[in-house]
């Protein structure tokens, strides 16, 4: 049982580092009301989002985030 413990641990520190730098490499979203009411969002990038860079970082936090409310839970119950 302490063994499986520790490898949680390990793996719920890797998901923290690695939801981290995802993170900080996304870009911000400083258009804001300003970019929706001037189209901005209407561009190739912004239409083809999920193809992106931005869309694949966004699709890793989201299960990044999962794993670590995950782990978050089942570390708790030990």
């Amino acid at each position: 049982m302490a063994a499986l413990k520790i490898i949680l641990m390990v793996i719920y520190a890797v998901v923290c580092l690695a939801l981290t730098v995802i993170v900080l490499m996304q870009e911000g979203k400083q258009a804001g009301l300003s970019g929706s009411i001037s189209g901005a969002a209407d561009t190739y990038w912004g239409k083809n989002k999920g193809r992106s860079m931005e869309g694949a970082l966004e699709k890793i936090t989201k299960y990044l985030a999962i794993g670590f409310i995950v782990l978050s839970l089942i570390l708790n119950m030990f």
